[in-house]
This record gives C-alpha cells, structure tokens and sequence, in this order.
C-alpha cells in the first residue's frame, strides 16, 4: 500500500499531490502575472456599464499557477476564463492583443448573458 501514500517514492521525483517543483514562479513573475491580470480587469470592466462586477484570482495548482478573471453581470449568469500561463510567457510577458481578447471576450460573453435573461427589451450592455 506504500503506492497509495503521497510520501513514498523515490528522492528528487513530486510526490502524488503535490505540486511540482519546477512550476513555480518567482516573486517577479508572480509580479508580472498580477500586472497582467490586472489589465484584463481594468479592461473588461471598460467595455462595460455600470453593474456589471468583474474581479480576479490567482492561485496555485497542481500544474503550476492559475489566473482567473470573471464578471458577474447584474442578471444572468457569471463568465469567467482561466490560464496557466507557463513560466517562459511570463518572461516574455503576456501581449496585449491576448490581454484585449480576453477582455472583449468576457465583455461580450457577459453582455450576452444579460441580453439572453432579460430578452430583447434591453438596450445593449457593451460599448
């Protein structure tokens, strides 16, 4: 049963549920990744009205770091996108052209949410 044990097995290898080692970021790509999303919430939150929430969270998981951003629209439901970016794109840093296309894309994935609960007596959500 040693197998099912996240502790056995040989030096230097990640043990079962654990992270790996190898994944993780320093404290200035770290940095680069809170910088970048960041931008994507500043401009998600520029292509839309009043009422609509957007935030984010980074994390940690089992295959390296994780960044979320979501909006939560005044009706319907909440969108969100996730990435793992890798740490060779945090060095390079992310371009704004994928930052602009996460924005518009949940801009666009929110307003829809609001147009497709209240229907078409509703003025459009996005700019």
């Amino acid at each position: 049963m040693n197998g099912n044990n996240p502790y056995a097995g040989a030096p230097g290898v990640t043990g079962a549920g654990q992270a790996s080692p190898d994944r993780e970021l320093t404290v200035e790509q770290m940095d680069a990744l809170r910088r970048a999303v960041a931008g994507i919430v500043s401009r998600t939150e520029s292509y839309l009205p009043e009422g609509f929430a957007v935030g984010s969270e980074l994390s940690t998981g089992m295959n390296g770091p994780l960044a979320t951003v979501a909006v939560h629209p005044p009706v319907g439901h909440p969108v969100s996108a996730g990435f793992s970016p890798d740490a060779d794109e945090l060095d390079a840093g992310l371009t704004d052209e994928d930052r602009n296309e996460v924005a518009r894309g949940l801009a666009a994935t929110a307003a829809f949410q609001v147009m497709s609960a209240v229907g078409d007596d509703l003025t459009p959500a996005a700019r």
